[in-house]
């Protein structure tokens, strides 16, 4: 049978928010009912906390209690292994896990860990990535603003955004349409397709073709239209042209 460790412990609030001291309900009351239901028993059983008794449970204590209020401060709470009491007490308290939780060390630092090795390959690839890919991530972040940037302030903008979003760049990497995207907004951006009527309708800017491609309809994207275009059967010597183009 493994021997149950006792040790100090901490608890944090839940809330996004919390107030320099906040006082945890610490007794069963009409107004404020405190109850553990007991499976053994099918029982609720009223909870108390009593800084001079043995058990959580009002029914295993004696006339004597000494009630102590429990306050955690800046949404903080330490409790000291020599306070099982306590311990057992906010374990069995209805809003464990639901208004605060105990502070798991382990847990925490290896979340820590992989938080900082997922940032880590993203910095990483951040760095290896060839100009045109620097472009079309660049290009999905910044829009336009892209071409007006240095390539070390393209460079640098990519580098925080890596850091500072790393799941979401790795993904942005993986993603099959990212090279894509970027030709149909180079495209767009170099006249080879102009927005007319408003910003309504897409149109061909070629040497031997001035046709309409295609309206856009309202809360749609044009870059991402044009993307949906160049991969249809339509669109797909234009696409390869286009490749060829920008692959220079």
């Amino acid at each position: 049978m493994s021997k149950v460790t006792i040790q100090d412990k901490m608890y944090v609030l839940k809330r996004k928010s919390f107030p320099m001291s906040f006082m945890l309900t610490a007794r069963n009351t009409f107004r404020k009912p405190l109850l553990y239901f007991d499976d053994t028993t099918n029982q609720n059983r009223a909870l108390r906390y009593a800084i001079n008794q043995k058990s959580p449970f009002e029914d295993e204590q004696d006339g004597n209690a000494i009630l102590q209020p429990i306050i955690f401060e800046d949404g903080l709470l330490t409790v000291p292994k020599n306070n099982q009491v306590l311990q057992m007490f906010l374990s069995l308290h209805p809003d464990n896990n639901i208004l605060f939780e105990e502070v798991d060390t382990k847990k925490d630092a290896s979340a820590q860990i992989d938080w900082m090795n997922i940032q880590l390959d993203a910095q990483i690839a951040a760095r290896t990535l060839d100009l045109q890919t620097k472009e079309a991530i660049g290009r999905i972040l910044l829009g336009t603003r892209v071409d007006k940037l240095s390539s070390e302030e393209l460079n640098r903008d990519i580098l925080i955004h890596a850091r500072n979003n790393p799941q979401e760049f790795l993904d942005m990497l993986n993603d099959p349409d990212l090279r894509l995207h970027n030709i149909a907004a180079k495209a767009l951006q170099d006249g080879l397709f102009t927005l007319r009527n408003n910003d309504r309708d897409i149109y061909f800017n070629l040497p031997d073709n001035k046709k309409k491609l295609m309206g856009i309809p309202f809360g749609e994207d044009a870059v991402t239209l044009l993307r949906s275009y160049l991969q249809s059967d339509d669109g797909i010597d234009l696409y390869k042209m286009l490749e060829k183009k920008y692959s220079k």
